[in-house]
C-alpha cells in the first residue's frame, strides 16, 4: 500500500474516531491491568459495572493476593469466565506484590511472566498505564488490517511486525482502539460495510477490487 494512502486513512481515524480513549475504572496501575484482564470476552460495561466495588473492596495488590478466591469471584461474578479470571488476579497480584513490590513492571518481558497475562494485554497496558508505543492486535485489528491491505500475517504476531513496520510510531498506541471502534460499527466481521466507510478510497482492498472488476468482499 502507498504510504499517502496510509496517512490519508490514519488523518480519518483521528478525525472520526480521536485521538484517546476513555480508559477503564482506576487509581493505580496494577488496578489498570486488572481491568483490562477483565475485558478478556467481555464487554467494556461488564467491567466498567464491577470496578469501583472491586477496588474499594481489595485497595492494593497484597489485599487482592491474600484475599479468599471465593471473595474474588464473587467481586467478578457478572463477568465471562469469572472463575478463570479470579484465579489469574489473585496469582498476578501475588507476583506483583512479592516479586515487583507492588508496583506493576515497565518491561514487556517481566509483565508476560505475570499469570493470566498474555502479549496483548501486556502490550495494551503499557501503552495506557506508561504510554509505551506498541500496537495491540486484537481481533478487530487484525481483521481489518488484513482488509485494508497493511498486513498480511496469518496470525497476530506477524501483523503486530508488518504494522509496526508501515505506521509512524505516534499512531501505535491509538490505532487499536480506533480500529476497535471502525470494527464495531463499519467494518464488521460479519461484513465490510463499504457502502459507510469513512477510508474507502483508500483501502487497498477496495481498490484492489475494482482493478479486479470483483464485487465481493467478506
Amino acid at each position: 500500500m502507498k504510504k499517502e494512502n496510509i496517512r490519508h486513512i490514519l488523518e480519518k481515524l483521528d478525525q472520526v474516531y480521536g485521538i484517546t480513549k476513555k480508559g477503564f475504572y482506576h487509581n493505580q496501575p496494577w488496578q489498570l491491568l486488572a481491568a483490562i484482564m477483565l475485558s478478556a470476552q467481555s464487554t467494556d460495561k461488564q467491567v466498567e459495572e464491577v470496578l469501583p466495588q472491586l477496588f474499594q473492596r481489595f485497595r492494593t495488590a497484597e489485599q487482592m493476593a491474600e484475599a479468599p478466591l471465593e471473595e474474588i469471584e464473587e467481586a467478578i461474578r457478572t463477568i465471562g469466565l469469572y472463575k478463570n479470571k479470579a484465579r489469574n488476579l489473585k496469582k498476578c497480584c501475588g507476583q506483583i506484590a512479592n516479586e515487583f513490590g507492588g508496583q506493576v513492571p515497565g518491561d514487556i518481558d517481566k509483565i508476560l511472566t505475570l499469570a493470566g497475562v498474555g502479549r496483548k494485554t501486556a502490550t495494551l497496558f503499557l501503552a495506557d498505564a506508561y504510554g509505551i508505543p506498541g500496537i495491540t492486535v486484537d481481533t478487530h485489528v487484525f481483521r481489518i488490517s488484513r482488509r485494508l491491505g497493511w498486513a498480511s500475517g496469518k496470525n497476530p504476531a506477524q501483523v503486530e511486525m508488518e504494522l509496526q513496520r508501515i505506521l509512524p510510531k505516534d499512531h501505535w498506541n491509538r490505532i487499536n482502539f480506533q480500529l476497535i471502534y471502525h470494527g464495531r460499527e463499519v467494518c464488521t466481521a460479519r461484513k465490510a460495510n463499504c457502502g459507510e466507510c469513512m477510508v474507502r478510497e483508500w483501502c487497498g482492498q477496495i481498490l484492489d477490487r475494482d482493478k479486479k472488476g470483483d464485487k465481493k468482499i467478506s
